[in-house]
């Protein structure tokens, strides 16, 4: 059954259509939610709701973007919003001290650093940074999207990326000299 037609009979709440989505994209979601959630039975449950909260709103799949990226945008809501409600709001940010960004192109990572150190070192920042770096560096996610899933500006996405990206910079410095972590 190909995708589109498989989206189509989950509509129609064919619940083996819906095990067949499901078992397709639990274990990548899950990945995604752990990297939000560090709990895995957290992550677990937070991937479970957003699976039946796609599914409530399948209607509105428009097919705009692939539905791999349409669902991992649900768990990484439902993620933020179990940290929300875990006490852990993100840092309100004061806008007006907030200056425009550009974006360092030549911003890179010294040589013999890999992706799980990055990873490990990212889930230390504040989280007025973590969040934000993941959407950017390991999500994939331009401003826009950020500034509308944090619900914060381009302004300040781009801002938070930048000090996040020289804070990130710092401690794998510091962790390479065994000096950090």
């Amino acid at each position: 059954m190909l995708q589109h037609q498989l989206i189509e009979a989950c509509k129609q709440n064919d619940r083996r259509a819906q095990l067949k989505l499901y078992n397709k994209y639990s274990q990548g979601m899950y990945y995604v939610a752990l990297r939000f959630i560090q709990d895995s039975f957290e992550a677990e449950d937070a991937m479970q709701e957003a699976f039946v909260k796609a599914f409530q709103k399948l209607h509105q799949f428009t097919g705009e973007v692939t539905f791999g990226a349409w669902l991992k945008r649900i768990v990484i809501n439902k993620c933020l919003d179990k940290l929300k409600a875990k006490k852990m709001e993100l840092v309100a940010i004061n806008e007006r001290t907030m200056t425009t960004v550009e974006e360092d192109e030549n911003w890179q990572i010294e040589d013999g650093i890999g992706i799980e150190e990055v990873k490990a070192v990212i889930g230390q920042l504040p989280e007025k940074y973590k969040y934000p770096l993941m959407l950017f560096l390991i999500e994939g996610y331009d401003h826009e999207e950020i500034s509308e899933i944090l619900d914060i500006t381009k302004v300040a996405s781009r801002t938070l990326v930048h000090r996040g990206k020289k804070k990130l910079q710092e401690e794998l410095k510091l962790m390479k000299n065994g000096t950090g972590y």
